[in-house]
């Protein structure tokens, strides 16, 4: 005959969550790119041309962005010395263009570590991407005509880190943190008589694992979504 104590227990257990967690393994990847947006960072070289820097570690937090840029290249030394960038949010379809610049440096000559993973020396990354300038409001670097967000910047604090794990001769990263003085927008990407970017409308291209991939379809929003 059951037990009362074994029949509440069964009941009890009954009840439970019966989720199986999904199987895991410890894995050492050689990027860590889980995700993030395509930023061109246009940045003024020494002789007053722009030079276009990809990258994709970034994030934001009220009117400040923080970078990580490897270090030796020259977006990085343009940035320390002008302390200003636009910071130029690559749309789904502009990755072609983008990847025309992935294997460029503006660096003359071209840093060893980059040229052993095949980097290549490029003085007018515009030509090459086929991309066109337009001029900033507060910054001297050109704006990216072509990208649905422009961000205007300037440098509050630059942090060099060393990196054991980097690449031979790269220099470690620096993490650098910019304040947004202006905000640009495709005027097809705002929300009409607002100051919202429309989610609906705005494609941005990510970085995910060293593949490009588009927004895919929309999930959602929170619940401190104003638009």
């Amino acid at each position: 005959m059951r037990s009362e104590t074994s029949t509440s227990a069964a009941l009890h257990t009954a009840g439970m969550d019966s989720y199986r967690t999904p199987d895991t393994r410890i894995i050492h990847p050689s990027i860590l790119y889980f995700g993030t947006p395509v930023v061109l960072i246009t940045t003024r070289n020494p002789d007053g041309s722009t030079n276009i820097t990809p990258m994709s570690s970034a994030w934001a937090l009220a009117d400040r962005v923080v970078i990580g840029l490897t270090g030796g290249g020259q977006g990085l030394a343009n940035l320390q010395r002008e302390r200003e960038c636009v910071l130029n949010l690559a749309a789904e379809d502009q990755q072609e263009a983008v990847e025309r610049l992935a294997p460029t440096t503006g660096c003359d000559p071209v840093p060893a570590w980059k040229r052993a993973v095949g980097y290549r020396h490029e003085a007018d990354k515009f030509a090459v991407a086929g991309l066109h300038t337009a001029p900033s409001s507060t910054v001297n670097a050109p704006r990216i005509a072509e990208c649905p967000l422009q961000l205007e910047a300037r440098l509050l604090l630059a942090v060099q880190r060393p990196l054991d794990a980097w690449r031979d001769g790269a220099g470690g990263y620096v993490m650098a943190e910019l304040e947004v003085l202006h905000v640009h927008a495709h005027d097809d990407v705002v929300v009409p008589g607002t100051q919202h970017i429309d989610p609906r409308r705005y494609q941005p291209l990510f970085y995910l694992f060293r593949h490009y991939v588009g927004r895919g379809h929309a999930l959602g929003k929170t619940f401190k979504a104003e638009v």
